[in-house]
Formats: structure tokens, C-alpha cells, sequence
């Protein structure tokens, strides 16, 4: 893990890498509900990839999505040297034909955990599809929702800014979940499935 975040620092835009603290907690929640099939939605360079596959049993599966080749192709070599890449299905594509793709082939309450750290304006979508595919109980991580503060600054309007803040509201009036944001890296909302 430590490799991975040096080589991820010399790459423009290395700030979309999540923490270590962030990696070590989703691992500790990845183990606290015994998951065994997980979801991400961003992949980046594959940090936080690492980490979730890194706390899977032997038989655990994480399914990670992003577009970007070139950015995936840098956490692959790291995944192998740690012995979980067997269990990191990386598909690339838009996400939101993955998640689509999953539930047409009846998938629906069959994953433990999803981690959504992708593009902000698609931050809703991404969440309705989680919901359907993660189990009763199974837990929903969703990254950058403090956004640095400018979730709360009503001078800021810029469209990443105002699609968090829209999801925020949404998931505040969401009866079907159990939330809690932590003030972890740039905010992190858990979302457990009632």
C-alpha cells in the first residue's frame, strides 16, 4: 500500500487518491460486516481497491469500476505483489452500465458493501443502483461529501459542488438507510441498508 500511494503522488491529479486512514477504515468495515462481495465506483489508481481486497476472505470478490485504463494499470502490479488481484474483477466502462448490467442478470441484494468515489454529478445514479445490488444490511460508503468545506458555501456553485449537495439532501430524508458521515478524509457517509 505504501507503493502505491508513492507511485500515485507523482501523478497529476494524485489528490483523487483516498488516505491511508480512509483505506484503513474501509478495510475495518469491510471486515466488521464479514463482507464477501464488494462494489467499487472509482477505482482511480486502485488505493482504496487494494484495501477492500486486502480485508476479503480468500473467496471474496470486490467488482471495481472506472474508465480509465491508464489510470487502473497503475495499481494492478501493487494488487498482484499483495496476492489480491484474484480477487479484484476490474471493469472498465461507465459504471453505471456495470451496475445496470448486474442487476439485469439478477444480482439485485447480493453484494455486502459498495464504495462510491467517482464523477459527483452521477453520485445519486451510482447510489439508487447500490442500494438495489447491497444486501439488507449491507453498508454504502460514499466519498467526498464534505467536499472541503464548499457544500456549505453558498457562494460556491460550480457543478461537482452542487451535485454533492443535492445527494446530501437526498440522502438525509432516505428512509431506506441508516446514516453517518465521518469526518474522514473529505468526508465519508455510510449508508447501511435498513
Amino acid at each position: 500500500m505504501r507503493g502505491l500511494r508513492a507511485a500515485t503522488a507523482d501523478l497529476p491529479n494524485s489528490n483523487m487518491q483516498i488516505g491511508p486512514e480512509q483505506g484503513a477504515f474501509l478495510a475495518l468495515l469491510v471486515e466488521l460486516i464479514g463482507a464477501r462481495r464488494c462494489l467499487e465506483i472509482g477505482t482511480f489508481t486502485g488505493y482504496s481497491a487494494l484495501a477492500v481486497a486486502g480485508a476479503l476472505p480468500d473467496d471474496g470478490q470486490l467488482i471495481a469500476c472506472d474508465i480509465s485504463d491508464e489510470w487502473t494499470s497503475v495499481g494492478r502490479a501493487f494488487w498482484e505483489e499483495a496476492g489480491v488481484a484474484g480477487k479484484i474483477d476490474l471493469r472498465l466502462g461507465p459504471a453505471l452500465d456495470t451496475l445496470d448490467a448486474l442487476l439485469h442478470a439478477g444480482q439485485a441484494d447480493t453484494f455486502d458493501f459498495a464504495f462510491i468515489d467517482a464523477d459527483k454529478a452521477s453520485y445519486l445514479a451510482y447510489y439508487e443502483r447500490c442500494l438495489r445490488l447491497v444486501r439488507t444490511g449491507g453498508l454504502i460508503a460514499i466519498d467526498n461529501t464534505l467536499w472541503n468545506g464548499r457544500v456549505i458555501d453558498e457562494a460556491v456553485a460550480d457543478v461537482d459542488t452542487m451535485a454533492i449537495r443535492v445527494f446530501n439532501q437526498a440522502l438525509k430524508t432516505d428512509q431506506r438507510v441508516t446514516l453517518s458521515l465521518v469526518q474522514i478524509g473529505d468526508g465519508l457517509t455510510l449508508a447501511r441498508r435498513r
